[in-house]
């Protein structure tokens, strides 16, 4: 996978010039972030985990703190899932951030919309509304002042702002923004998007990414990553229309889809039909710890 010694090197001449400019990362580490870049299966996830751990630990040695919060967020859970309910609420299952979180901070509620251009993301309305609630102390109650993002894939299956697309895709979206946006909890813990149904990409079902943070400016905030699942039967449903036809049927379903393996029975959308499309529901337990 790579080199113990090439790495050791470079964080003995980075410890030695923290602040060279001609000090450069070893190859293998951008072979390894490339490799492990489009990475979601739980083997894929384990291996890049592993391997990462590995090259932090080495250059947190070398002081290059910096390059250490690049990887928050992105392997993801590990362990087992184990079905918690605390004062009545499920706790929600975390799931592995992706490699396609772009923090835009675009601060709407409806994602459809390109910025960039005007242009709606065609396919089929879906509203998403999140209750959130913390899970604290043994209690369960709204959360409010919250920090929500939602992103997913367009209905082709391409997510925006991103060079190298999902499933292997080469379609370069970058400086586009579509499908992405945040939205703060209210009183309540309630917040509310306006979408479209999303697509699928290879290696992976039919999924919605959320994000939720209680002060996104602070590392004392709380943080917690997740990913919503959509009913089969509707999925066929609703792929069976354009444009989503025009790709075929999804290689894979929720049975075989390695994240949703991970508590992805307790992620699941509540679906409803409504005037122009969908609305999905969910209940998030947030545990606060």
């Amino acid at each position: 996978m790579f080199q113990g010694r090439t790495l050791k090197a470079f964080a003995n001449s980075r410890a030695r010039n923290p602040n060279a400019e001609s000090v450069r990362l070893p190859t293998a580490f951008f072979t390894l972030s490339t490799t492990y870049r489009d990475c979601e299966s739980l083997t894929c996830l384990a291996m890049a985990q592993f391997a990462r751990r590995e090259i932090l630990v080495l250059l947190a040695t070398a002081a290059a703190s910096p390059l250490l919060g690049c990887a928050r967020g992105a392997a993801g859970p590990s362990g087992p899932y184990s079905q918690q309910t605390v004062a009545g609420c499920l706790v929600s299952p975390e799931a592995t951030q992706g490699p396609f979180f772009v923090d835009e901070k675009l601060n709407r509620s409806d994602i459809r919309v390109d910025p960039a251009n005007g242009s709606i993301s065609p396919g089929l309305q879906l509203r998403v509304v999140l209750h959130v609630n913390q899970v604290t102390n043994n209690t369960c109650t709204p959360l409010a002042g919250a920090t929500v993002d939602l992103w997913h894939c367009d209905a082709l299956g391409s997510y925006s702002d991103v060079r190298d697309n999902a499933g292997g895709s080469s379609r370069d979206t970058r400086g586009k923004k579509f499908l992405r946006g945040y939205q703060i909890t209210d009183r309540q813990g309630k917040v509310e998007f306006l979408t479209v149904y999303p697509g699928w990409y290879q290696g992976r079902n039919v999924h919605v990414h959320y994000k939720i943070r209680t002060n996104p400016s602070s590392p004392a905030g709380h943080e917690f990553t997740s990913q919503l699942y959509f009913d089969e039967a509707i999925t066929d449903q609703v792929h069976a229309q354009s444009p989503y036809s025009q790709k075929g049927r999804r290689d894979t379903t929720n049975a075989n889809d390695g994240i949703f393996s991970r508590g992805g029975s307790d992620a699941m959308l509540q679906l409803s039909q409504e005037a122009g499309g969908y609305l999905g529901v969910y209940r998030v337990g947030f545990l606060l710890t």
